[in-house]
């Protein structure tokens, strides 16, 4: 289906000629209270399948409303939180004392000495919901036009740079974070003159064609070498394309191969999150944690009858001091 959206208010539906091919379409939903307004793809196949329920979802959904000046101490290879902090009372802690701490907090668990422990701050300051929530029918209309998945257009723009145009260390930019090469291959023009990655659409339209001309065949062939079956709207397999698109296909394919092939798909992912090869490291294993994380969030705003949306930042403001 096409669907028509003018201004901040939902139009209609109209039938496309390829509709039959875009099994997602079912997935889009209209969300119509004070202050949400718009088309986003619906989350509530992510609670039903129990990915909101891992704790690695529920970790970095906390850390995600959790203000900047407080921190987790959280096990690495679990997420398990242990302690809620405030980050001044950690800072003020020396090397010696954090370590001291942090072997307390493997004995209490029975962990191995080598075991991580992570001390991660709050961003509530970088996810900012409310601003990058508009953006949301602007990029799942983008990416149907060009015969994407929008659901992917949904997860980049909520976690990659939510409703702000910065530059990473590494020089990806624009609301999809595109990097300078990626972007010209993509059709855009990068140069010291012009860089139509900060244009919202042609940023759009440069990742739904990266997506549909090498994430989503890099990630079918990975997976068929590897003895995965799959389906295109499978969670798990969306997550694994997010993932190809965050790390490369050869840092990807490169994890994978290290993993002992599976039983499943979500255990696959579930793996990846463990795993390091390559340049395939610790963000690249966070990257469909927040994915999952950002999805949960979105659903617990829209399926709210709040008055508007500040009454639900509230709710979840104290859900997080509460925590």
């Amino acid at each position: 289906m096409k669907l028509l959206f003018s201004s901040l208010l939902f139009v209609g539906f109209i039938m496309s000629s390829n509709a039959q091919s875009r099994n997602w379409d079912e997935e889009l939903s209209m969300v119509n209270q004070p202050e949400l307004y718009g088309i986003i793809v619906s989350t509530h196949k992510l609670v039903e399948d129990k990915w909101a329920e891992l704790p690695q979802t529920q970790f970095w959904a906390n850390i995600m409303r959790l203000a900047p000046d407080s921190c987790l101490v959280n096990i690495a290879s679990s997420r398990t939180v242990i302690e809620k902090k405030a980050l001044r009372d950690w800072n003020r802690m020396n090397d010696f004392q954090k370590e001291a701490y942090k072997d307390s907090v493997r004995c209490a668990y029975n962990m191995d000495s080598t075991d991580k422990i992570y001390v991660t701050t709050g961003k509530k300051d970088f996810y900012r919901f409310k601003e990058v929530y508009p953006s949301l029918t602007k990029g799942i209309l983008a990416f149907e036009e060009n015969n994407v998945d929008p659901w992917y257009a949904q997860a980049i723009l909520l976690i990659e740079s939510p409703a702000q145009l910065k530059k990473s260390s590494a020089g990806a930019y624009g609301p999809f974070q595109l990097m300078p090469g990626v972007a010209r291959a993509q059709g855009l023009t990068v140069n010291r003159y012009t860089d139509e990655r900060s244009s919202f659409e042609r940023s759009a339209y440069a990742a739904s064609r990266l997506i549909k001309t090498v994430c989503i065949p890099s990630a079918k062939q990975i997976l068929t070498e590897n003895n995965y079956t799959f389906n295109e709207n499978d969670w798990w397999f969306r997550l694994f394309v997010l993932h190809v698109y965050h790390a490369g296909a050869g840092n990807v394919r490169a994890v994978v191969e290290k993993i002992s092939h599976t039983q499943s798909g979500e255990e696959l992912i579930r793996q990846m999150w463990q795993t390091k090869a390559a340049q395939f490291g610790n963000n690249s294993q966070n990257y469909s944690q927040l994915a999952l994380a950002a999805q949960y969030i979105i659903h617990e705003m829209t399926s709210k009858t709040c008055t508007n949306i500040f009454d639900c930042q509230e709710e979840e403001e104290v859900q997080a001091q509460a925590f």
